[in-house]
């Protein structure tokens, strides 16, 4: 454990790059992400030019969920608000607009929509009332729901706790273990009474004591420097140091099989990139693995970070618990038993 806290490289990858970012992101745009995301409700008229109109607008998103998930992304800020275009029975408009949106969203992306779906209406009246009448009229009643917001550090810590994580138990456990094969520190241990599995337990159990160090100040920084959301308080940050142990174990696996492959210092780093570097570009660490295209994704659901992202977030913001996590938790499961199946299979000692 001495040892890992005298490595620069590991004090580096594990504590100041992901805090790196935690500030950088934590600093910009105030908390919020301004992004013009709708929904459309289930009983729009979809017929009306100007449900074309608002669908063929470059500047908004249309998010196509189930209305359950609709409900919970509105309460959460991460849609602007629901569009209902409804016929009337008033002379003066032929349709009206309702909007539904939460304390969540960010106040300025609803009157910017307000100010687009105006626009829209206009253009639609040139062309087809140039007298008196309007197309189309935007209820001044919107209706608001309870929200929790959704800030930027939600989504960015959980995904850089991870990638500390993947770091650590990859490039950690690799230079670790073929340093200790390389100057023969092994065949030292071996002449001694010490146990095989001992050696491997020990230097196991001083990474997962290191890097959960790590979890703890990534958290409390994020929770105190930046109001990162722990829904249930300490039984939240319990619950994702829980998860951080569990993602370390699988990671700590990828690095076992590195150092076993690995002939010399040199290889290490590319056969550890090709680990790791897909993971913490695919997984979700920076955007939401739903930005990608719709062929990139299965790939990035078949990531073990990706779940521990996923399974972080939950309990981070949505107040799920780790009873609630069991699918994240189970595909986790499993890359453990492939990894430590790969790892024993390849692992030397010499």
């Amino acid at each position: 454990l001495r040892a890992i806290f005298r490595s620069p490289s590991a004090v580096i990858f594990s504590f100041v790059f992901p805090l790196i970012f935690i500030l950088v992101f934590g600093f910009i745009g105030g908390g919020n992400r301004l992004n013009v995301r709708v929904a459309f409700d289930k009983t729009t008229d979809t017929t009306s030019r100007l449900y074309q109109q608002i669908k063929s607008i470059p500047a908004i998103t249309i998010a196509r969920k189930e209305e359950k998930q609709i409900f919970e992304d509105i309460e959460k800020g991460r849609i602007t608000a629901v569009l209902n275009i409804q016929e009337t029975t008033n002379a003066r408009a032929k349709y009206e607009v309702k909007l539904k949106t939460s304390d969540a969203a960010n106040q300025q992306n609803v009157q910017v929509l307000v100010s687009i779906l105006e626009g829209v209406i206009k253009r639609i009246n040139e062309d087809e009332f140039p007298q008196s009448s309007t197309y189309a009229t935007i209820s001044k009643d919107i209706v608001k729901i309870p929200g929790r917001t959704y800030r930027t550090i939600d989504f960015i810590l959980p995904g850089q706790l991870g990638f500390s994580l993947l770091s650590a138990g990859v490039f950690g456990v690799a230079f670790i273990f073929f340093s200790l094969r390389q100057t023969l520190v092994l065949k030292r241990f071996f002449a001694t009474p010490i146990n095989r599995t001992h050696i491997v337990f020990g230097e196991a159990i001083s990474r997962v004591l290191f890097q959960m160090i790590t979890a703890v100040v990534i958290l409390l920084v994020g929770y105190f420097a930046f109001n990162f959301t722990l829904v249930h308080g300490w039984i939240t940050f319990l619950e994702l140091l829980v998860l951080s142990l569990v993602g370390l174990i699988v990671f700590m696996g990828f690095g076992f099989i590195v150092s076993g492959l690995a002939r010399n210092e040199s290889s290490i780093p590319p056969i550890a990139n090709l680990i790791t570097l897909p993971q913490f570009l695919l997984a979700g660490t920076f955007f939401s693995t739903e930005a990608f295209p719709s062929w990139l994704q299965p790939i990035c659901r078949v990531l073990p970070l990706t779940h521990l992202n996923d399974a972080m977030r939950n309990v981070a913001f949505e107040g799920a618990h780790l009873a609630d996590c069991g699918k994240q938790l189970g595909i986790l499961g499993l890359w453990t038993i492939g990894v430590y199946a790969v790892a024993v299979k390849v692992f030397r000692w010499e």
